[in-house]
């Protein structure tokens, strides 16, 4: 049974990364060197970020599909353009993001993807737990 700590960190940021990346690259003509530094990867990860050959496609382009991801994470393109990229104001944002996918139950859906043997009374109490937090 996965965490959703460990979801977060095995698929859900790294998709995440995957998407900053090509914003960063393709939108701000952000040189790979650079976007790697700020996202905390390689060149080469970056590379393969925009070859698609680095992370998973679909759930970027699931969570591609989310207005309200996509505003979150164009808030946080902005700031690693500028010299806000190392502040606890952006750190606070990317939190944000990983809670909003979490009180969203987008988190259920990868999760489900990768383990297909989730005890559904396991799920369901998970899902109360994550929708509760959301109104904390």
């Amino acid at each position: 049974m996965l965490l959703p700590s460990e979801i977060e960190a095995k698929s859900l940021i790294p998709a995440i990364r995957a998407i900053l990346a090509k914003k960063l690259v393709q939108e701000y003509e952000m040189k790979e060197e650079i976007a790697a530094r700020v996202l905390g990867v390689t060149q080469a990860a970056v590379s393969n970020y925009l070859r698609g050959t680095r992370g998973d496609v679909q759930l970027m382009d699931k969570l591609s599909s989310v207005r309200e991801i996509m505003r979150m994470t164009d808030d946080i393109a902005k700031d690693l353009t500028s010299n806000r990229a190392y502040t606890p104001n952006t750190m606070a944002k990317f939190v944000e993001l990983c809670n909003y996918m979490r009180s969203t139950l987008i988190i259920c859906d990868v999760h489900h993807n990768m383990e297909s043997n989730i005890d559904e009374e396991v799920c369901e109490q998970c899902k109360g737990t994550l929708i509760s937090s959301r109104r904390i």
